[in-house]
């Protein structure tokens, strides 16, 4: 799969169920894998929980990838 393929999807939240944004990077280790996702954090998720318009997802926290959404387990 590829990045542009990834940007496509939004990422939820399986805690709650909300989108919490869409992938605009990723973090790549000094072995070359993938570390994490960055994401441009939703309108909603910017003005009520941080000032700060990106996130990091750990390859851990992800749950499953999916034809259209990326499902995540993050505590917020």
């Amino acid at each position: 799969m590829r990045l542009s393929e990834l940007q496509h999807k939004d990422v939820i939240n399986i805690k709650d169920g909300k989108k919490i944004g869409n992938i605009i990077d990723i973090n790549i280790g000094d072995s070359g894998t993938m570390n994490s996702l960055i994401v441009e954090r939703s309108k909603f998720f910017v003005s009520f929980f941080s000032s700060s318009g990106e996130i990091e997802i750990k390859w851990d926290q992800i749950e499953k990838i999916g034809e259209d959404v990326i499902l995540v387990s993050l505590n917020q």
